[in-house]
């Protein structure tokens, strides 16, 4: 393929699940992709868009479109930062048309990583094994805005010695929503406690899903309640041999 493609990790990824970002590097170099980071990468500004700060959201957007200026595909391994960039860049600078024209160039060229797999690579195998019982949680930012539900169960469809076996509510929230899970702590807790109650009855040791955010709320709630079960981002299982 030998395409050139760039990484933007995400601040949680940066931060916390640095793994997931390896991992996502991993997949797309065993795919014959080069792989790079730009170092000078930091946030989508979703965080200060969604808590109604425009200007500094706007700021943060505009180094984000300066630093992936010159890369064909910028690949993401969160449904919700592909979402801010895609869907809401837009709408952060309709009032200024050269902005404008850059962010409609800029959304052609982001990926969400199972996305850009299945699309754009255009595989399903990509070699990995995993030998356990995984359950799929369906984050909301790209379910309901990208509409991404079948390319990650595809890819987990083609792992090998890995059984998918569906929750009853893979589709809804797990209550994290970023700061939701702040300003709302005990609707939060009662979202996520409902979620964990789904994923053990399916029997799996592992919850899969596409963002860090919705692993990271899931995993403190199995984790409270003294629950075997691990989470993982798409991008670790189908790094593994």
């Amino acid at each position: 393929m030998g395409d050139r493609v760039a990484l933007f990790v995400t601040c949680l990824v940066d931060q916390l699940f640095p793994k997931v970002g390896m991992s996502m590097a991993s997949v797309l170099e065993r795919l014959g992709y080069t792989v790079e980071f730009p170092e000078d990468q930091t946030c989508c500004g979703q965080p200060a868009y969604n808590s109604g700060y425009r200007d500094e959201a706007r700021r943060v957007a505009r180094h984000f479109i300066r630093t992936f200026a010159g890369y064909d595909r910028i690949v993401v391994p969160s449904g919700s930062c592909t979402t801010m960039i895609v869907h809401h860049f837009a709408e952060l600078f309709r009032k200024e048309p050269e902005t404008l024209r850059q962010v409609a160039e800029l959304e052609k060229r982001v990926w969400e990583f199972s996305t850009f797999l299945t699309e754009v690579a255009g595989v399903e195998d990509v070699g990995a094994r995993f030998p356990e019982v995984v359950t799929f949680h369906d984050g909301c930012h790209g379910l309901r805005e990208l509409g991404v539900r079948a390319a990650p169960r595809r890819l987990l469809g083609r792992v090998r010695d890995l059984e998918l076996r569906e929750m009853q509510t893979g589709d809804e929230c797990c209550g994290f929503g970023g700061t939701f899970a702040v300003k709302f702590a005990e609707l939060s807790g009662a979202m996520v406690r409902s979620k964990i109650d789904a994923i053990l009855e399916t029997g799996a040791t592992t919850v899969v899903s596409l963002d860090a955010s919705c692993l990271m709320q899931i995993q403190g709630a199995l984790a409270r309640a003294g629950k075997p079960v691990r989470t993982l981002h798409l991008a670790e299982v189908l790094a593994s041999r």
